[in-house]
């Protein structure tokens, strides 16, 4: 039964039959209802027609419990899947970071390495260089030996390759155009007094000289040899 309550619907009984028992009275010549007694029994059983059935009701109030929780339940969901979301990304960038600051850290250890070994080199150098006697004049052997002591192994072919075309291992060669002077043709040649104020006469200061240069300008004695095969210069 649905609109109408049972107490409603009693009222409504009610009013119907005393309707139906007025209209036989007047038909038979009875006494003749209260008109006000009808209308307002048939309006008191109109107001409880529009009460709501219990049952609706209740039916009405749980879904709408229903979809509060539903919504509920969603905006949860919503919120947990936000939170892990950036939890995921903060994840990801920390592990980005530890990855750049491990490569850093590598490039850095690999840079101390290098400049270690470079320190080391020249210490070398520098040490068998001094084992070198100075002589008033050097023979092509003499200042080629001096240069295998000077330069590493791997770049002394390089090495000796300018050598040859520069100067071919005379430390006093002079350009007369130019004014380059010495084994690497430095210009002008008073630069090489960066590596040892007797320049002009010891080849092993020029050769000392002239790997720093190759090594500054070019990376290494090799280096400056295949700049030079491509210019006829370094």
């Amino acid at each position: 039964m649905t609109g109408i309550s049972v107490r409603g619907f009693a009222v409504a009984s009610a009013t119907a039959v005393t309707s139906v028992g007025a209209a036989v009275g007047v038909a038979s010549g009875d006494q003749q209802a209260p008109a006000e007694d009808i209308e307002v029994v048939a309006a008191d059983a109109t107001l409880l027609a529009e009460i709501p059935a219990g049952t609706n009701a209740q039916l009405h109030t749980a879904s709408l419990t229903q979809q509060a929780e539903s919504q509920s339940t969603a905006a949860e969901a919503e919120v947990r899947r936000a939170a892990q979301e950036a939890a995921r990304v903060a994840a990801a960038e920390s592990a980005q970071e530890r990855r750049a600051a491990a490569e850093r850290a590598a490039e850095e250890e690999a840079e101390r390495e290098a400049a270690a070994q470079r320190a080391a080199e020249e210490a070398q150098a520098a040490s068998a260089a001094a084992d070198i006697p100075v002589q008033s004049s050097y023979t092509k052997a003499e200042i080629q030996a001096m240069a295998r002591q000077i330069v590493g192994a791997d770049q002394f072919q390089c090495f000796s390759n300018i050598v040859d075309h520069e100067s071919g291992w005379d430390h006093t060669a002079t350009n007369p155009s130019s004014g380059a002077y010495g084994l690497m043709q430095a210009l002008p040649g008073s630069k090489m007094a960066s590596a040892g104020a007797d320049w002009q006469t010891n080849p092993a200061t020029q050769i000392r000289w002239g790997v720093n240069y190759m090594e500054s300008r070019y990376g290494s004695p090799c280096g400056a040899w295949e700049f030079w095969q491509a210019n006829n210069w370094y």
